[in-house]
């Protein structure tokens, strides 16, 4: 199955099954098989309400939740397009503020797909599925449209919007390098640079490109797309600050400080993507949200498994009463880095982490582990359920050669949490490496994404 969506609903599932026939070229970026589908359904691409369009190669999801929650607080009805879903496809479709049901998911999909077989399009996965977002935005009145880029941003499909109201891009790092900086279809530069270069592609002339603060070499990197887009770049540091002062996350730019809340998201690194999607919101001119509105948006907003604490459910009931269990998606170095400083922060008071681990085969589970060491008590490795990842057995030989000495295996999280609690865990425990993974034990948790 395609991107392994799955769907309770026989009527989705039916259609979620014509994607086994898709073209070979579905791994291919570029931006010429959508916009031939959407001209097949009718360009519903040219009438959206105003788009938030977000890159970034982490933290995007939490900037679009975060920008989300903050046009919701105030009022408005908000279209949000995100990947990858963690139980069900229609997470990824959000339309005027709830998750598309299935009643309207099977019929759109079914449009979609008629119309790349009819005109012989052969359109990948996120492709098709970012056309049926796109159609169902159209249809539907709503004030605002917040659209996450699934992979890069210059060539990644939904850079077919072409009048955003405002562009972000979050923090940047190395992942997803075989489509990235591949030779064959973008400039040789430096690894960081052309992660930077296209991420920046979704500039367009009608939209101030608002970034966070990156290396030089990587900002000049985006500067010259956003010049040669004729758009303004506006990076932290230069145009727009903030900084956590005791219980607040205090913003500036050159219109001046604001005092908010927060986030009720953990980590230190999600305070920093609500300022960007607070920069964002400020730096464009067509839609009023009030303070009071960011304030309630900020405290508000809730991501699924980016360090998120799990509750009492099914799948968690192993863990000893008292244990905090805690689920992230993260996967790569600067997730690792973000998740290093969120448990080393109250090793003190809690021990270091028990983490059980699952990886994709095409992930660098040795360095992710290698950052993590330091505020790891033990591993214990489990697969991913219908995914090519690293064997638990590869991951305790990785975490060993890092200086984790007391590794473990299991056949899947539920064991793994019973093993860890069997021999008595330090007082956290963390289950990363995957959203695929996360998805499992929110689903197994009777935790679904709302």
């Amino acid at each position: 199955m395609a991107d392994h969506a799955r769907s309770d609903d026989p009527a989705v599932q039916a259609q979620l099954d014509r994607f086994a026939q898709l073209s070979p070229g579905r791994d291919i970026l570029g931006l010429e098989r959508i916009r031939v589908l959407l001209a097949a359904i009718g360009d519903p691409h040219l009438a959206l309400p105003p788009v938030f369009h977000v890159a970034g190669t982490n933290g995007k999801g939490s900037t679009c939740t975060f920008l989300r929650a903050m046009l919701e607080s105030a009022g408005l009805r908000v279209h949000a397009y995100t990947s990858p879903h963690l139980v069900r496809f229609n997470e990824r479709i959000r339309v005027a503020g709830r998750l598309i049901d299935d009643a309207a998911l099977a019929p759109l999909l079914a449009e979609v797909l008629d119309a790349a077989e009819r005109e012989d399009i052969g359109p990948s996965f996120f492709e098709a599925t970012t056309a049926a977002a796109l159609l169902a935005f159209a249809r539907t009145p709503a004030d605002a449209c917040v659209i996450e880029v699934g992979l890069g941003g210059r060539l990644d499909a939904t850079n077919v919007i072409p009048e955003p109201l405002v562009c972000g891009i979050a923090q940047l790092g190395l992942d997803h390098e075989g489509f990235l900086l591949d030779p064959t279809n973008g400039p040789e530069f430096a690894p960081l640079e052309r992660i930077g270069f296209e991420k920046a592609g979704i500039a367009k002339q009608s939209a101030p490109l608002v970034t966070m603060d990156y290396p030089p070499s990587v900002a000049l990197r985006i500067a010259d797309v956003a010049a040669a887009s004729h758009t303004i770049c506006l990076s932290r540091a230069a145009a727009w600050d903030c900084e956590i002062k005791g219980n607040k996350l205090l913003y500036r730019d050159s219109s001046g400080e604001i005092a908010l809340p927060l986030p009720a998201l953990e980590g230190p690194h999600q305070a920093e993507n609500a300022a960007l999607a607070v920069a964002m919101l400020r730096h464009q001119s067509r839609i009023d949200v009030p303070l009071e509105a960011m304030r309630s948006g900020i405290s508000s907003a809730h991501w699924p498994a980016r360090l998120h604490l799990l509750s009492n459910g099914p799948l968690r009931s192993p863990a000893p009463e008292g244990v905090e269990v805690w689920l992230d998606g993260g996967h790569n170095p600067n997730a690792a880095e973000m998740l290093a400083r969120f448990f080393a922060k109250d090793t003190g008071a809690h021990g270091k982490a028990d983490i059980i681990i699952g990886m994709l085969a095409n992930k660098d589970a040795a360095g992710f582990l290698s950052i993590l060491a330091p505020v790891i008590n033990s591993v214990t490795a489990v697969p991913i359920p219908g995914h090519e990842c690293h064997s638990p057995e590869a991951l305790c030989d990785m975490a060993r050669a890092v200086g984790i000495s007391q590794t473990d295996q299991a056949a899947d999280v539920a064991d793994a949490l019973a093993r860890i609690s069997a021999r008595g865990s330090t007082g956290r425990i963390a289950i990363l490496g995957s959203l695929y993974l996360a998805g499992v034990v929110l689903r197994e948790n009777d935790q679904l994404p709302d």
